[in-house]
């Protein structure tokens, strides 16, 4: 009545009242105050009144039911049954009119809903479409059912979950303009869709068909008196405006294809099509008429329920171009596809041509496959990521680092990747993927591939990829918009009209957009607290921009997949990212494989095998090919030696292999152009930067020169005048040459290059990162084979104050004060060094406790630490936890005499014994298992209990074998065993604990105390109770914070005489233990002669309890202290039993 009554004020005060309850969002607001029609105001509240009411009943009811006719249309044996609850519960029929005789009727919705659906039900009975009985009503059973063989179904739950996206995508506050009919057409599924007057109906064998379209229906459904018929013959249903007609056109029901016509309405036929596509030829043409279907139940037909929305309330699609593109890829690859089929499809609803041929020149853009070493394809693993706390204290988070063992590779590959967010998004949420590696290790790359798989067609989820460079977006100025973001700053723009555009934005889930090499970007750590609108109508910033992409403001719904490094704060930009994967790299497998694949693109076949030896003989440079980019490098040497002769040796360092590699590029340089090019190097990675344009160059010759000799090249799709250098190690090393060479750089702040000991003011930030042992490499090794070869005699002159210096910083430095990382990279700059006094040094002063824990471990920083190790001259305890180090390296560090006992991740360390059993290596394998040790033993997840379990279990399997004896060294030496798992995991896993505790026959110390609380209860202590006559040397026993009763005291205290010989301190603070409990501990406290420490601080036992345990100390001169403070005493009883025995703690 409010709607009908025209008043705005009041209307206004119905929509106020909405937007306060958040049913309506602020924008929807606004755009339904300017609604002009009553009846389309009403519909569109109606809607989402029951989206927000009932989701799932609001979803099943639209996909179930067909678009009611307005009232006008209608036939005049429709009444108006509205009215109160009752009269619509009791008397309910069909309500007369559209949205807005719903809104003022009295009816319930759901007793409507029952009642088109028995309508349904009733009609699908008198046609003989459903044979089952008693499916006249609907029931709560037959409802169950309905909705188990839904799930059931998977191409229904598809169908459905096609729906309820097309649902959030009508309610999306920013999508609600240039409404259209067109909607249906994209959800109807490429099998399907045969044109645009064509509908399959379900097989022959299922139980329900298709119901009738809305526009099929007859204006009375009082009046509706179908006729039996069958798929043999001639049938018609009898309607108030004239017959419709089924005529088999195909005798065979899995060929049917049925005529409908429709008298009086200037509908001559329609077409509905059953089973495999027929040939063209046997396809009578349609006229007129066009159905556009809905994805149905199997099981069940739609409902006539009015709450289906009307076609002018949904928004603009466009044509079904996803749908018949995939249709065309899986004609090309099914087997089972006929031809005639690719044949009608080409019939489907083309794209607008300015779109189809925008299509068209993207996929020529990335479809082109890279040539030379570029397009060698070695696979790398991509691994999910996550992110942590650096620190208990920091709220900061930092890439984790995952064990070996646990490691979650990407299975599906690039498929997985980008379907990774997907079931943790709603729908029409944008989805942000991120690719995160280190320099080197092949982002660009597999940026690239992307893209080029989507324009081969293996990607059909998205219609359009847009790749980016993120160096091309540090650009001034606040005059851009999507459009530009999109078609013109790129590498290479491209051509793009408005139309192509308006499209984009009608279906942005079906957009990819890839920004590569996001470290690149400037302050890229502010984009999540940006200001940007939903859709920016003016141009902003670049800025701008990509906040609202982050944001997930601007494009939503696209897919926004990100690669970057993963340095300083930018892990913070990436932390409310949908999925994060990270590159790790080539395993030694997989560079060998590409050393083979190099040579057989280059047609030299005849030297892989020498190759391979070249690249084994130097155990460095083969752990640094983990890297795709310095096994590159490795190879391109490699070549150029092998065609000198046989004689040919790699060099033992990384510096050495850039040096080979410059060296013969050198020899035939313009005067002074490898020092500029070094110089350039230098200042844009003190940018940030990494690609320049041909005008940055001192000079034309320096420019042609650099480009002949691959030292700066095109990056793919750039513009002419734009370069870039093939690597970021190559950078690296030009950056270090130019500070090895510069007079600009004073001799006293070189040390500060190479990052050891940061600085508190003006600190390097040390972007370009493999400066420094590029640095320590120029500098150190003999000049002859170094700088003099690079630029002659003159110039290794100039270098000899600055190797002072260096020396002098180098030899002052404390390596057991430095952090794990900065250990490290000491390591190699002294390794690259190949300075025996500094090296020397360095691996003197290490100390004999070395931890990483947390810090990760390459397969380069395994070899280095390894051969520091061995020239220390003493021995070592390594702490390898958390480092993500691989099997090969932990095996190495090991296998040393020099290490005497290591910690490392139970599972990485279960799986290298049993690869040591099965390669025979028992020597190795006996040494593993004597150094290994867990002492002390956190548990403070579910896996780490898990892993205990399979480290217990090896011992028990190692002491029933008849070859092997003994208990494990790790098991039977453990000492002190924590179990802080929180009040949620906590009772899952501690019965798993409670089976292997009697294998750690040494336990002194057993705390179950956490933070958190471990809640283990009663059941707990129960359970734990029986293991104590095992646990002879058990001293400590922490049971704080754990919800033991009074019945868990009396279990306890049952069991404690098993441990009175060896007990000195037990812990029940922060219980639930009475007066009862209190009595039990006090009987047995005599019993426990070795008792030190009793602590049962905040409990529940009042002033009886207490009397009882101070009576029972008495009897216990052992005992030193009695800790029995808790708020349910009164504190002069309390101040009472001190005075009377001292022992007793009150704080």
């Amino acid at each position: 009545m409010l709607l009908s009554s025209h008043q705005p004020s009041l209307v206004q005060a119905l929509l106020d009242n909405l937007l306060k309850e958040d049913l309506l969002s602020r924008e929807y607001h606004c755009t339904l105050l300017h609604e002009p029609d009553s009846e389309a105001l009403a519909r569109k509240i109606s809607l989402t009144l029951l989206e927000k009411g009932d989701l799932d009943l609001a979803l099943l009811g639209w996909a179930r039911s067909g678009l009611q006719p307005p009232a006008a249309e209608r036939g005049p044996g429709h009444s108006d049954h509205g009215g109160s609850s009752q009269c619509a519960t009791m008397e309910l029929g069909p309500l007369e009119g559209g949205y807005l005789e719903l809104l003022n009727s009295d009816a319930d919705p759901l007793c409507l809903y029952h009642f088109y659906d028995q309508m349904d039900l009733a009609g699908e009975e008198e046609i003989e479409l459903y044979s089952e009985p008693d499916t006249d009503t609907i029931n709560c059973d037959q409802f169950s059912r309905l909705l188990c063989d839904m799930e059931g179904d998977e191409e229904t739950r598809e169908a459905y979950a096609n729906i309820a996206e097309l649902d959030q995508y009508v309610f999306q506050d920013s999508q609600l303009e240039g409404l259209s009919k067109d909607i249906f057409i994209e959800h109807i599924g490429p099998d399907e869709v045969i044109g645009e007057s064509m509908e399959m109906p379900a097989e022959v064998g299922q139980k329900s068909q298709k119901r009738p379209f809305p526009e099929e229906l007859p204006a009375d459904l009082k009046h509706w008196k179908p006729v039996p018929f069958s798929s043999s013959s001639l049938s018609c249903l009898n309607l108030p405006e004239g017959p419709i007609q089924f005529v088999p056109t195909i005798s065979t029901l899995p060929h049917g294809l049925w005529q409908i016509s429709e008298a009086g309405t200037g509908v001559s036929s329609i077409f509905i099509y059953h089973g495999e596509v027929p040939q063209a030829s046997q396809v009578p043409p349609p006229s007129g008429f066009t159905v556009h279907g809905l994805p149905t139940s199997p099981d069940r037909p739609g409902s006539t329920s009015p709450f289906a929305p009307s076609a002018t309330d949904l928004p603009s699609m466009p044509e079904p171009a996803l749908t018949s593109r995939a249709n065309m890829t899986e004609h090309k690859t099914s087997p089972t596809q006929c031809p005639a089929a690719g044949e009608v499809s080409n019939k489907l609803p083309k794209w607008p041509e300015p779109v189809e041929q925008f299509y068209r020149s993207l996929q020529d853009t990335y479809g082109a496959e890279p040539a030379g070493p570029d397009g060698i394809l070695v696979e790398v693993d991509l691994v999910q990521a996550r992110l942590e706390r650096s620190s208990s204290k920091s709220l900061e988070r930092e890439l984790a680092t995952p064990d070996w063992a646990e490691r979650q590779l990407a299975q599906g590959g690039l498929a997985e990747v980008l379907l990774a967010a997907k079931e943790h998004r709603r729908p029409r949420e944008t989805r942000v993927i991120a690719v995160l590696g280190k320099a080197g290790q092949g982002k660009s790359y597999w940026a690239g591939a992307v893209s080029r798989a989507w324009a081969c067609g293996r990607l059909p989820q998205y219609d359009f990829v847009f790749s980016v460079p993120c160096h091309c977006l540090n650009r001034p100025g606040d005059a851009y918009g999507l459009q530009d973001l999109l078609f013109s700053l790129g590498p290479q723009p491209l051509v793009a009209a408005d139309e192509v555009f308006s499209h984009i934005l009608k279906r942005p889930d079906r957009v990819l957009l890839i920004l590569d090499g996001f470290e690149e970007l400037e302050a890229q750590d502010g984009f999540l607290h940006s200001t940007c609108g939903p859709a920016p109508a003016e141009p902003c910033s670049l800025r701008g921009l990509l906040a609202g992409l982050f944001q997930k403001k601007l494009l939503r719904g696209c897919t926004l997949l990100l690669t970057a490094r993963p340095r300083g704060r930018l892990v913070q930009s990436l932390s409310k990212a949908d999925a994060l994967f990270e590159l790790s790299g080539f395993s030694m497998e997989q560079a060998q494989a590409y050393v083979m694949r190099y040579f057989e693109s280059s047609g030299m076949t005849e030297h892989q095998d020498r190759a391979l030896t070249l690249l084994r003989d130097r155990p460095l440079l083969l752990s640094h090919s983990h890297s795709p980019t310095l096994c590159r490098a490795v190879c391109q040497l490699s070549e150029a030696l092998l065609e000198l002769g046989e004689d040919a040796k790699l060099p033992s360092t990384l510096t050495g292999l850039y040096v080979g590699l410059l060296g013969r590029a050198a020899l035939d340089s313009p005067p002074g152009a490898l020092a500029e090019l070094a110089k350039l190097a230098w200042e844009l990675g003190r940018r940030h930067q990494s690609t320049l344009q041909e005008d940055q160059f001192p000079s034309a010759d320096v420019r042609t020169w650099a480009m002949a000799k691959g030292l700066v090249q095109h990056p793919p799709r750039a513009a002419e005048s734009e370069l870039a250098f093939p690597s970021f190690l190559l950078q690296c090393f030009l950056g270090a040459l130019w500070l090895a060479l510069s007079g600009e750089i004073k001799d006293k702040e070189l040390p500060q290059y190479l990052a050891l000991t940061p600085r508190k003011k003006r600190p390097y930030d040390n972007w370009l990162e493999g400066v420094p042992r590029f640095l320590a490499g120029l500098i150190f090794q003999p000049p002859a084979r170094c700088l003099g070869a690079l630029l002659g005699p003159s110039a290794a002159a100039s270098v000899d104050r600055k190797q002072k210096v260096l020396a002098r910083y180098l030899k002052r430095l404390q390596p057991g004060t430095l952090r794990a990382r900065q250990l490290l990279e000491l390591l190699h700059c002294a390794h690259e060094a190949e300075e025996a006094g500094i090296w020397q040094h360095v691996v003197q002063e290490l100390p004999g406790r070395l931890s990483f824990l947390g810090t990760r471990l390459t397969p380069p920083d395994a070899h280095v630490l390894g051969k520091a190790l061995e020239a220390a001259g003493q021995d070592f305890s390594l702490d390898l936890r958390s480092t993500g180090i691989c099997p090969s390296g932990l095996g190495s560090l090991v296998g040393l005499s020099c290490v005497t006992r290591f910690r490392a991740a139970l599972s990485d360390t279960v799986a290298l014994w049993e690869s040591l059993q099965q390669h025979g290596e028992t020597k190795l394998l006996q040494a593993a298992e004597e150094k290994f040790t867990i002492e002390p033993f956190k548990a403070k997840s579910l896996k780490d209990v898990e892993d205990l379990g399979k480290l217990v279990q090896t011992q028990r399997t190692r002491s029933s074998s008849e070859d092997t004896a003994g208990e494990l060294p790790a098991v039977r030496d453990l000492k002190k065993l924590e179990f802080a798992l929180g009040p949620v995991s906590g009772p899952q896993a501690f019965p798993k604990l409670v089976r292997i505790l009697t294998a750690f026959s040494s336990l002194q110390h057993l705390d179950l105390d956490a933070l958190s609380e471990n809640k283990i209860g009663d059941e707990g202590v129960s359970q734990l109770s029986a293991t104590f006559p095992q646990l002879k040397s058990l001293e400590t026993l922490n049971l704080s914070q754990n919800n033991i009763t009074d019945l868990g005291a009396y279990k306890l205290a049952e069991a404690l005489p098993s441990l009175a010989a060896s007990l000195l301190r037990l812990s029940l603070y922060n219980n639930c233990i009475c007066d009862v409990g209190a009595e039990s501990l006090a009987r047995v406290l005599p019993d426990m002669v070795s008792l030190r420490v009793m602590d049962v601080q905040y409990n529940k036992f009042t002033a009886a309890g207490a009397q009882q345990l101070a009576a029972s100390l008495r009897r216990c001169p052992h005992v030193e202290t009695l800790a029995m403070w808790t708020p349910t005493i009164p504190f002069s009883v309390q101040e009472h039993l001190q005075q009377q025995d001292s022992r007793i703690s009150l704080r």
